[in-house]
């Protein structure tokens, strides 16, 4: 078959519709066809459907092989061949198709050089074709949605469609009704539609305002960093148009803004509308009035604001917050989309858009990018698609593109998840406009993520202070004689009559007279004021301002009465279902050790206080690695029907009954995307909670930018609280390096003033109040909560009933077991080492030594700490005990705050590793910390 490989790329539709007309009225089509379709029927006639679906290659498409197989040698009967003038029709759908797959190679999408000569050659020789047949007619021009019409004209359309300002990818998608919606906007000339003379006023007047505050900070603020957007500035239009289209055509209601650093000013003020006063007294470094908040830099701050449409549609702006870590604000702006789709617009989430604006180094060079994407279509984390603008600078820092990527594009990572492409270049703007348009309707037909690539230039180096001369001084020469796109749209508009110089000049200069006016009016401000995001979302939730307040008892209780209907409800499985022994068996015990003895273990208590919180009407999300079974079958939130594999989740019953909604999702196996999507839904729903578990709590180090750069710091740095809570399974329990350490000491290095919890429990009761605290407390705060593993099933973690139903959390146990005058030794201990202390008391029978667990390290509880040791009157001997090494947990921390007595340490040696992987040293060095608890002083 070799012989007709022309008809390999052949259009399925195209020869389905030209079949369907031949069907209805052969003498309507041209007679070559006629003749083809004429020896198709006569072959499926002669051998039948089923020789078509043997012998034809299935490279060749479908009925395009059905209609080459008449052609098929045969002794039965003879060939009818294909007349020259059908294999000509092929082979323009042949170029056709080429155009569409690889047209964009050939565009003329950099704005300051000729693109290099690519491999591919779309030439006509190399279709068979040749410029003889330029002026033949053909009906594969109905392909581009073109009336039959001469090779010249087809090859017009397919220059003009894809090899100019825009180049499309869409061939790539494996979704065929995605690939036909795109084939009709580009043929159909709908994205094309030129616009009306108002439209064109007011993407120059945005564009004018781009570039002339970009001016205007450059000669008020010289060398100040800004991270200009010139060289990029079309965005602004573009992204107001896309706005302004999606509110009123597509009934969106928010839109979340996630971006790094380059053009971020000029996005708060010409898209959000911020206030230029407040913009003016960060250039200026103004203090601010809270001597507590220390702030951020103004190309980091976010902002929330209301904007009403020119059709007078209400539409809500969320610019995220982010640090220097590029990438990250993807996922956090993912979290901040699905919380607000979960909360306000469950039923149509394509109410709330996403648009993360990438750099072109980041997006090719941050492997974040692909976590983010690789959730696009997962249930627990799909926010129905993301419109992604790269702001397309063609350098990172100084570093050119041949040594950052690997890939032709920027953006090749969308290909490997079926997200269309769309390069433009950014001198066109009305170009960059149309392909925002263009994503904008993707997005909301397909519910899936699309890419614009905006290839400009950055005019300064990487901030206003830099000498880009020094790395690319042929590039800079170039761009130092290039217009930027202000005068090159104005330009245009004035040839086509649009406006007149004089009138964008008066529209520049009154916009150059309100900022001037705006800055001498800053000047008179003494402090800046930075406004938290999204505190629409917050209202009735406090900021606290001390310790003090942290450590404030709140009620956690909750009655018996309710206790016993939840617990009853959450440890009973459908009768009617099958499920495999194991988990009947645990379901069951779960149930017994409630109402047969009245005791709860570790698995029970968290349910329950998940189950007491929907039950009042919030919601709890639970997420990370495996959660729903939990990584040491303790949970057992979702439990499968063994035959259909059907999912259980007793938890959602309570939904039921008018209670609030339970999320529990096993996650992609990611820490860094994952826990920075958590942040940001904790971050915009605080009446839920929101849970990230670590598999193993050491699995958080690859997470570490969000939790050092949000997490901990965020309330500070932006004013945004979150009620995000950690679950890090932590303690030695022989299973080497990896498995043993979630490294206490680096969330502990990271507490000051009153940021975030810090706690290591040793009871279900426990973990139950300090659940609920996070929700019935009157402000937020992210909890780090060190949890076990051994302690999940060990005989002595068990709490009865009532310790849930009446109290609260107790930052510090004391020992109920020793008679306070006749202990010498005081050892202070939190989490699972204060049960092998436990048993070596016993077995040494000392009576002499007392074991307090500080079950919350930070804020750490020193007035119950001063009235604990004050029980203890004859104490000659205090200790802190751990089972990390010296140099590692609590040591260090607690030399730095713990100073009402002077203690000796108690731990293993220092170690560059958390642990050893022999289980023999493993024991030998644990069994030395402990020695050195029960030493005879």
């Amino acid at each position: 078959m070799d012989k007709y490989s022309f008809l390999n790329a052949a259009n399925t539709q195209f020869f389905a519709d030209l079949y369907d007309q031949y069907l209805e009225n052969p003498d309507s089509v041209e007679a070559s066809w006629r003749a083809f379709f004429q020896g198709f029927d006569f072959a499926r006639e002669s051998y039948g459907d089923d020789f078509f679906q043997e012998s034809v290659p299935q490279e060749v498409s479908t009925v395009a092989a059905l209609a080459a197989s008449s052609v098929a040698s045969s002794p039965q009967a003879a060939p009818v061949p294909v007349s020259g003038k059908v294999e000509k029709e092929l082979q323009v759908l042949n170029l056709i198709k080429a155009y569409q797959r690889q047209g964009h190679l050939l565009a003329q999408i950099d704005p300051l050089k000729e693109r290099k000569a690519p491999q591919v050659s779309l030439s006509l020789e190399k279709f068979g074709l040749s410029q003889a047949d330029l002026s033949t007619v053909f009906d594969a021009a109905k392909e581009i949605h073109l009336a039959p019409s001469p090779l010249s004209v087809i090859l017009k359309k397919l220059e003009d469609t894809f090899t100019k300002s825009i180049a499309i990818e869409f061939e790539h998608l494996d979704n065929e009704k995605e690939k036909k919606w795109f084939q009709e906007k580009i043929y159909s000339g709908e994205y094309t539609t030129e616009f009306s003379k108002e439209q064109k006023k007011r993407i120059l007047e945005k564009l004018a305002e781009s570039t002339t505050l970009e001016n205007f900070f450059h000669n008020k603020y010289v060398g100040q960093k800004r991270f200009s957007l010139e060289g990029n500035e079309a965005v602004i239009p573009a992204l107001d148009a896309l706005i302004e289209a999606a509110a009123d055509q597509r009934g969106v209601k928010e839109v979340v803004i996630g971006m790094a650093h380059r053009g971020r000013l000029n996005v708060l003020i010409n898209i959000l509308g911020k206030n230029l006063q407040d913009v003016f007294s960060e250039f200026d470094g103004k203090d601010y009035l809270d001597p507590e908040f220390d702030g951020d830099v103004k190309y980091h701050l976010g902002l929330t604001t209301h904007r009403t449409t020119a059709k007078g549609n209400e539409v809500l702006l969320n610019l995220a917050p982010n640090p220097s870590h590029l990438e990250t604000v993807s996922a956090v702006l993912q979290g901040i989309t699905r919380a607000k789709q979960d909360l306000h617009y469950a039923d149509n989430p394509s109410q709330v858009l996403p648009i993360v604006m990438h750099g072109d180094a980041a997006v090719s060079g941050q492997g974040i990018v692909y976590e983010v994407m690789q959730m696009e279509r997962l249930r627990g984390y799909t926010t129905s698609g993301t419109v992604h603008i790269v702001i397309n600078n063609q350098i990172g820092f100084t570093t050119n593109p041949s040594d950052s990527r690997s890939t032709t594009y920027c953006t090749d990572v969308a290909k490997g998840f079926q997200s269309p492409v769309l390069h433009v270049n950014s001198d066109d703007t009305e170009a960059v406009v149309r392909a925002m348009l263009l994503a904008m309707e993707y997005r909301m037909a397909f519910g899936h993520d699309v890419f614009i690539d905006v290839i400009g230039y950055r005019k300064y180096g990487h901030n206003e202070g830099d000498e880009p001369r020094f790395t690319q001084p042929a590039l800079y020469k170039i761009i130092g004689g290039h217009n930027n796109p202000t005068v090159i749209y104005t330009e245009s508009l004035v040839r086509q009559g649009v406006i007149t110089p004089q009138e964008i000049e008066a529209y520049q200069e009154t916009f150059r007279n309100h900022l001037d006016t705006e800055l001498e009016a800053s000047r008179l401000k003494e402090f800046t004021i930075i406004t938290p995001i999204m505190q629409n979302e917050w209202k009735g939730l406090e900021h606290i301002a001390s310790q003090q307040d942290m450590l404030l008892k709140i009620s956690t209780s909750y009655e018996r009465e309710k206790l016993d209907a939840l617990a009853q409800l959450i440890t009973t499985l459908p009768e009617d279902k099958k499920f495999i022994n194991k988990i009947t068996k645990i379901i069951k015990e779960r149930h017994n050790l409630y109402f047969e003895q009245n005791k709860v273990d570790w698995g029970m208590a968290e349910h329950l206080a998940f189950a007491t919180l929907l039950s009042e009407g919030h919601d709890v999300r639970l997420s990370g690695e495996d959660v729903g079974r939990g990584t040491f079958s303790h949970r057992h939130a979702v439990v499968k029907e063994e035959e259909s594999e059907e999912s259980i989740i007793p938890l959602s019953r309570i939904k039921e009954q008018g209670g609030g909604t339970f999320h529990v999702y096993n996650s992609l196996l990611s820490e860094y995307g994952v826990l920075g999507f958590e942040y940001g839904y904790a971050l915009t729903a605080p009446q839920t909670l929101t849970i990230w578990e670590a598999q193993f709590g050491d699995f958080a180090n690859g997470a570490q930018i969000m939790i050092d750069q949000y997490i901990c710091c965020g309330e500070d740095k932006w004013k945004n609280q979150s009620g995000l809570v950690m679950l890090l399974p932590h303690g030695y329990e022989g299973q080497g390096a990896e498995h043993s350490s979630a490294r206490l000491e680096r969330y502990l290095q990271l507490c000051a003033t009153q940021n975030m919890y810090v706690t290591n429990c040793t009871t279900p009761a426990n973990l139950f109040h300090l659940l609920r605290r996070q929700l019935k407390a009157p402000f937020r705060k992210p909890l780090v909560a060190m949890s076990p593993k051994s302690l999940l099933r060990h005989p002595l973690v068990i709490s009865s009933v009532e310790e849930l139903t009446q109290g609260y959390f107790q930052e510090v146990l004391d020992d109920s077991q020793v008679n306070p005058e006749e202990v010498r030794t005081l050892t202070f201990c939190s989490g699972r080492f204060y049960y092998d202390l436990l048993a070596e008391r016993e077995k040494l029978g000392r009576k002499d030594v007392a074991l307090v667990r500080i079950e919350q390290l930070f804020p750490l509880p020193i007035e119950e700490l001063k009235l604990i040791i004050a029980r203890y009157p004859n104490v000659t001997d205090y200790v802190w005990a751990q089972e990390e090494p010296k140099n590692m947990g609590a040591y260090g921390y607690m030399l730095m705050n713990f100073d009402i007595v002077k203690w000796r340490l108690a731990a293993a040696n220092a170690y560059s590793a958390p642990a050893p992987g022999s289980p023999m040293r493993h024991k030998a060095r644990h069994q030395e910390a402990i020695d050195k608890v029960f030493l005879a002083i």
